[in-house]
């Protein structure tokens, strides 16, 4: 069959979860890999038996790459999408797309006008439980929606922050507990329960030094469907929670933890089998993390070769990085901030 051909650029945390996740899917082909660190570069390479370079210039120059992995610092998955769009490259962004709106317009427009797929990993909607819990939600087994929260309780050390020069800063990290950690499951929330309207926030750095941005967060979000609810960020939960979706509505309630359910309250309807749907039942979140990358980025190449929108567009992307900025403006502000 046709494949993808990918090239990886970043090579540090999630660049090699990309790279496992791109051989095991079937419509996807890893051509070379890209890095400033030679020797990790080298590495990967004859680990994964591709090519590899120092030079993201080349890297999009080659004619036998199709889309280009963004796996770098947030602050600068704009800027290097804008060139791998130019170059003609579909492209895919970790998450967030970037740390601010006109960044993200700017990729979106780049992709658009070079005419080109931009997608940007929010893996979780790939998830079985919650693509279950979705469906659900859309079929109307949870009734009008009355609440819904998202916590993301975990725990960064001071030497995760001090491994990067970029961590913690508001110009690569964008954020701390909310922008970098809290941004998968502050998607999921909206992607449930609809969009948000309106925040009230605080913010602060309560456990952490040398870091410009915050370690926890916690705001009050209503939606526009009129449901109110919350969102917490926070890596100051020594020694690390949980993730956890609560969505509760007329017929009933739904309790999402480290990316399965633990509790589902529908008459009617059973909780998810996850056989069922693909994926393993009862996986950890470390196992369900991978498979998810690998949905996703099948996705991607599929809607490459099917010359249709993934399922995680630009415009999708945007939404959640742009519920955190209205978080950040309110808890510096000490007011309700609307979303337009």
């Amino acid at each position: 069959m046709k494949k993808v051909r990918c090239g990886v650029v970043g090579l540090g945390q999630i660049g090699p979860l990309h790279l496992d996740a791109i051989t095991k899917v079937e419509q996807a082909e890893l051509i070379a890999v890209c890095d400033l660190d030679e020797e990790k570069a080298k590495s990967y390479a004859e680990q994964y038996s591709c090519a590899y370079t120092m030079s993201f210039a080349k890297l999009i120059a080659r004619d036998d790459i199709d889309l280009v992995h963004i796996c770098l610092p947030s602050g600068m998955h704009a800027d290097f999408g804008c060139l791998a769009a130019k170059a003609g490259k579909h492209v895919l962004t970790e998450k967030p797309i970037d740390v601010s709106l006109e960044n993200a317009d700017r990729l979106i427009k780049a992709c658009r006008e070079a005419g080109v797929k931009l997608s940007c990993i929010s893996q979780h909607r790939f998830d079985p439980d919650i693509a279950y819990l979705k469906r659900a939600i859309d079929e109307g087994h949870l009734g009008r929606i009355s609440f819904g929260a998202s916590h993301t309780k975990w725990y960064r050390s001071q030497d995760y922050y001090d491994s990067g020069d970029w961590r913690g800063t508001w110009a690569l990290d964008g954020g701390g507990a909310l922008m970098n950690q809290s941004v998968h499951y502050v998607d999921m929330l909206r992607h449930l329960c609809g969009e948000i309207e309106e925040v009230q926030a605080y913010c602060a750095t309560l456990a952490h030094e040398r870091i410009e941005v915050e370690d926890v967060a916690v705001a009050a979000v209503r939606f526009r469907s009129g449901a109110i609810g919350v969102i917490e960020g926070n890596t100051t939960a020594y020694p690390g929670f949980v993730t956890r979706l609560d969505v509760y509505g007329q017929k009933g309630g739904v309790i999402i933890e480290n990316d399965v359910v633990k509790e589902w309250k529908l008459e009617g309807l059973p909780a998810p089998a996850s056989e069922a749907l693909g994926g393993p039942s009862g996986a950890s979140s470390a196992v369900i993390f991978g498979l998810s990358h690998q949905r996703q980025i099948a996705d991607v190449a599929q809607a490459i070769l099917d010359d249709r929108a993934p399922l995680v567009t630009g415009e999708e992307a945007r939404k959640p990085l742009a519920v955190i900025l209205a978080v950040y403006e309110s808890a510096r502000a000490g007011k309700p901030v609307r979303l337009p």
